[in-house]
């Protein structure tokens, strides 16, 4: 694994119908990091995640991202997937094959490798089940085999533990850390406190703006997330896209050299400091 696996988000607003869901967001995701997106409901995490992958586009802003096309790989919350269609688990696994073989070359000869992504999550045996078919954690592992398969350098999780059982969630977690320990950038979406302290070593926490970006212990405090349940409780739903100029509640950073792990605060509109993403909003 490779530095080029980097993300940096470049003064970005996202949204839907011209109204922003996500704003002023500066900051490099390097490559190698295990970051988490935290913060109340509606406060822009799967807008981020949608972003970086390309599935909307930026209002305002830009993101500067790998530019291979099999370097990153999208899990969706688990809610968004149809699971009434007929697919097998298999079928399901091998749509991770999909960007190396196109839509025309058969992934039968492929057969013994989804066959060990499906033994890695717990799945083995389950390759001629109907995806309908499984519980909740069952069809997430099956998810996480499609992971495995598409071999990505950076993966984007959203809420990947949301309504699974316990001993699935620690399973995954395994998974992501010895992702992590092979050098792969992983930014997941979590609601569990405990999970984020407990397993990942930078966080952002958004309210539809930058709240605070760094070492997690730096960025979940009292103060801090009091700010991003006020900021995202004064949200207002019909604003319209505003330009880097303009004024409004700013938000604190927590920064953090990778190295030394120290960290401080300052405003997030103190735009002289948002002109250069690599000095602050780093994650390792």
């Amino acid at each position: 694994m490779t530095a080029d696996t980097s993300i940096t988000l470049r003064g970005l607003t996202l949204g839907y119908d011209r109204h922003p869901a996500v704003h002023h967001l500066d900051g490099t995701i390097p490559g190698g990091a295990l970051l988490a997106l935290v913060g109340p409901n509606g406060a822009g995490k799967s807008t981020l995640l949608k972003g970086i992958v390309g599935e909307i586009p930026c209002l305002d802003g830009r993101i500067d991202r790998p530019a291979l096309k099999d370097a990153i790989a999208y899990l969706p919350q688990a809610g968004e997937i149809d699971r009434s269609f007929p697919l097998s688990v298999l079928d399901l696994v091998a749509m991770g094959l999909w960007r190396r073989l196109g839509p025309w070359r058969s992934a039968r000869p492929h057969r013994a490798t989804l066959l060990a992504a499906l033994a890695n999550v717990g799945l083995d045996g389950f390759a001629d089940r109907l995806i309908g078919t499984l519980s909740g954690g069952q069809f997430q592992r099956a998810l996480f085999a499609r992971l495995i398969v598409q071999d990505a350098r950076v993966l984007l999780l959203d809420e990947p533990f949301t309504g699974i059982d316990g001993r699935t969630t620690a399973d995954l977690l395994g998974l992501i850390r010895d992702w992590h320990r092979q050098g792969r950038t992983i930014v997941a979406a979590l609601h569990d406190l405990a999970q984020v302290r407990g397993h990942f070593s930078h966080t952002l926490l958004l309210a539809r703006e930058p709240v605070a970006w760094g070492p997690t212990d730096a960025v979940l405090t009292p103060h801090n997330l009091a700010r991003a349940q006020a900021l995202s409780e004064a949200w207002d739903e019909d604003a319209a896209v505003c330009g880097r100029g303009a004024t409004g509640p700013g938000a604190e950073h927590a920064h953090g050299n990778p190295h030394e792990h120290s960290s401080h605060t300052h405003s997030s509109h103190d735009h002289s400091s948002h002109d250069h993403p690599h000095d602050h909003g780093h994650a390792a």
